[in-house]
């Protein structure tokens, strides 16, 4: 995987230490979060950073493809935008889980068949349910 820098200057941004170091983050955990879990990530780092420019941050990412948007009850969750997937999203708590394109196409193509829905830009559907914490 090409280096933060990179990626944001192949997307004609520039590769602040902010928007390395979120990017970095959102690759390194396996679970989305939000703003305000990306904020409190890089404060026990130490790092100095404000919480309007990390919503920034994201919202950039997102707009140029490097990270992507999960809606979902309670607040935005963002994810690495580097390989598309599917979401499960927990409609009680909000907990998002990544699904792989590859093992759903065909139900993602039955899909598109019975309502004519495609998925979006990201290649992304969203399915949701009660996560396993939550169903108990």
């Amino acid at each position: 995987m090409p280096s933060p820098s990179l990626l944001l200057r192949d997307r004609g941004l520039r590769a602040t230490s902010n928007r390395r170091q979120i990017l970095d983050l959102l690759g390194s955990r396996a679970s989305h979060l939000s703003a305000a879990e990306v904020y409190d990530a890089l404060r026990r780092t130490g790092e100095r950073v404000d919480p309007a420019t990390v919503y920034r941050t994201l919202e950039v990412l997102t707009e140029v493809g490097l990270a992507h948007v999960v809606d979902g009850p309670g607040p935005k969750r963002y994810g690495d935008g580097s390989e598309p997937h599917h979401h499960a999203v927990c409609r009680q708590c909000g907990a998002v889980k990544d699904l792989p394109l590859r093992g759903l196409a065909d139900a993602a193509r039955h899909i598109e068949e019975l309502t004519g829905l495609r998925p979006d830009a990201s290649g992304a559907l969203l399915f949701h349910g009660l996560c396993g914490a939550c169903s108990l």
